[in-house]
């Protein structure tokens, strides 16, 4: 019976496959089998043990070990002893020299690994939709806001553009951490490795070479959980981008502003009741899921202060924290991608919108230009603001205001104000900002091999 929604609702099956029961296990028994090889390598065991391990350890299953474990009560030994059973005599090896946690945390780092694996593709597949309609609305322009007043104009290429650069970003951290996070370790009980004898450095090191992974440099019986604390930061991090996005795209599709709208089926229902709603549920799911992940990294932090060479309250914790916050991180990215591809924009709105104010949102404009021709900047501040609000008090076009104004005249002709009110003369240098910030970052949509 599932009872947690990302088992039947949310959550791609790439992503919940690395969490998953099987993965973990596989991703143990490949722990224990590295460890052989490197074991033997530095001849702290038979190489016939390792290869006898290496061999037989695949066959192990997790039903076995679940079996196991009801009689034992001990989830690492269990695995332990159902992969020994598929060794002959080098099962009596098998997890030599090694405690619990240096097999899990082992195991966890390549899940980690994976994971990231999953998000970084998704990363880039969103660049890449959000530099698609950066370049298809490089020259849209429309109303900026601030405070939620519209404000002089920007273009939506510039806001898809921002997006982008976000994005951009998050694939840098990814790289940057993924060595920090995805790592493992081979160092015995309480971190000494006493258990190994004198090679225990070049044990451990070859260990995660066998597997792909940072060696720690030092630790105790448990990987420092700083480095997963970053990682279900960097998760936090990437939910809130998608959650900003979300929130914009969702005011953006309000009734009274109407601009954009997420991609509607033909036999979509909007409401059980309101026959005509077509509501933006992609992005508000999006923006309700992004506070799930966030939520992980405040017992992710705690996690890091375990008492002494460790406790067990991490543990329990992290079972929870790990699937729960990477799948729903996936599987927002995911439907982020989905909502950018389908978005339509509505150009009657936008420019309805632009125009709305009739000439007041580009007060700033002819400011600009009254303080170029010689007028003193301050002076020109206080006309404009008092020439706006006469607008907005009348409800009639700034131009109006602006043409009974001698003392403007002598600054600007009425022909010089009606192009300064013409908000397409006034995007600055957003076409190019956008032109660049494309060149910079197209190449990122595809990871380099």
């Amino acid at each position: 019976m599932a009872i947690h929604p990302i088992e039947y609702r949310y959550g791609t099956g790439e992503m919940r496959a690395v969490w998953g029961e099987e993965h973990r296990f596989s991703c143990i028994v490949q722990a224990e089998v590295a460890l052989a090889r490197a074991s033997a390598e530095h001849g702290f065991i038979p190489d016939q043990a390792a290869g006898a391990i290496a061999a037989g350890a695949h066959h192990a299953t997790l039903s076995r070990a679940k079996e196991i474990e009801e009689e034992i009560s001990h989830d690492m030994m269990a695995i332990v002893r159902a992969i020994a059973e598929q060794c002959g005599e080098g099962g009596g090896f098998v997890h030599y020299g090694a405690t619990s946690n240096d097999i899990l945390d082992t195991a966890t780092g390549l899940q980690v690994r994976d994971a990231l694996v999953l998000i970084d593709e998704k990363l880039r597949t969103l660049l890449a939709a959000l530099l698609k309609r950066s370049e298809e609305t490089k020259m849209l322009v429309c109303a900026g806001r601030t405070h939620g007043q519209i404000g002089v104009p920007t273009t939506y290429g510039l806001r898809f553009a921002i997006w982008a650069s976000e994005v951009a970003r998050h694939i840098e951290r990814l790289a940057q951490m993924t060595p920090r996070v995805a790592v493992g370790q081979m160092t015995g009980a309480v971190g000494t490795q006493a258990a190994l004898g004198e090679k225990g450095m070049e044990i451990q090191e070859t260990m995660m070479e066998i597997l792909g992974l940072t060696p720690v440099d030092v630790s105790n019986q448990v990987i420092a959980r700083d480095r997963y604390a970053e990682y279900f930061m960097f998760l936090a991090h990437v939910a809130t981008t998608l959650d900003k996005i979300g929130i914009e795209l969702r005011t953006l599709q309000r009734t009274e502003i109407g601009e954009v709208e997420e991609a509607f089926g033909s036999r979509q229902v909007g409401s059980s009741t309101m026959p005509h709603k077509r509501n933006p549920i992609k992005s508000e799911q999006v923006c309700g899921l992004a506070r799930v992940v966030r939520s992980a990294v405040e017992p992710a932090l705690q996690n890091n202060t375990l008492w002494d060479e460790r406790d067990l309250t991490n543990s329990s914790c992290e079972r929870v924290l790990f699937p729960e916050a990477s799948i729903l991180t996936d599987h927002i990215l995911a439907l982020m991608i989905r909502v950018i591809e389908g978005l339509t924009l509505k150009p009657a709105r936008i420019a309805q919108n632009l125009s709305m104010l009739q000439g007041v949102n580009m007060a700033e404009a002819v400011m600009i230009e009254l303080t170029r021709k010689g007028m003193n900047r301050q002076e020109a501040h206080e006309i404009m603001r008092t020439a706006s609000m006469d607008a907005l008090a009348r409800g009639i076009p700034l131009s109006h205001i602006l043409s009974e104004d001698k003392g403007i005249q002598r600054y600007v002709s009425p022909a010089e104000i009606r192009a300064l009110l013409d908000p397409g003369r006034y995007i600055g240098t957003a076409p190019a900002q956008v032109d660049r910030v494309i060149a910079k970052l197209t190449p990122r949509c595809s990871r380099v091999k």
